[in-house]
């Protein structure tokens, strides 16, 4: 009966000390992921007008991409409420390097979502940190477009 205690009392303690590791460095990393958040709106400027009463139409079924350095490292599409998210690995990723070297990218003509919009070029935005969230041991850093900009060469 003492070994099976002992082995019980081995294995309750290895796991309450495998918790109480802080969820930094590596450990961190390994537990974690970037999210890249966003809605397009289907306006000149794919940002939602504050200025009126009325509500901003969405660009639903936009593609977006996430391009690194002029690369499309990662794209998906809108769905019908506008908003997209990219889930990235932080092991293969690098999160200053997002932030200074990466754009979100909306490669979908604006006339798509509105005939009296450019056919060609498309939206462009760079992206800021909101922070972290923390759930459980998954850390997840959240990243945000910083403001779409009208392209008409992309």
């Amino acid at each position: 009966m003492g070994m099976k205690m002992n082995t019980l009392f081995l294995i309750v303690s290895l796991f309450m000390a495998a918790l109480a590791i802080p969820t930094t460095g590596i450990l961190s990393d390994l537990l974690g992921l970037i999210q890249i958040k966003g809605t397009v709106f289907c306006t000149a400027n794919g940002n939602a007008d504050v200025n009126t009463n009325v509500a901003t139409p969405v660009f639903a079924n936009a593609l977006v991409q996430l391009r690194c350095n002029g690369n499309v490292v990662s794209s998906v599409t809108t769905n019908a409420s506008g908003i997209f998210s990219i889930l990235l690995d932080p092991l293969s990723f690098i999160l200053s390097s997002l932030l200074s070297n990466c754009q979100i990218v909306v490669a979908t003509p604006l006339s798509t979502c509105n005939p009296s919009l450019p056919a060609i070029g498309g939206l462009i935005s760079a992206l800021t940190s909101i922070g972290r969230t923390v759930l459980g041991l998954l850390n997840i850093d959240n990243l945000i477009p910083v403001g779409f900009q009208y392209l008409p060469l992309l």
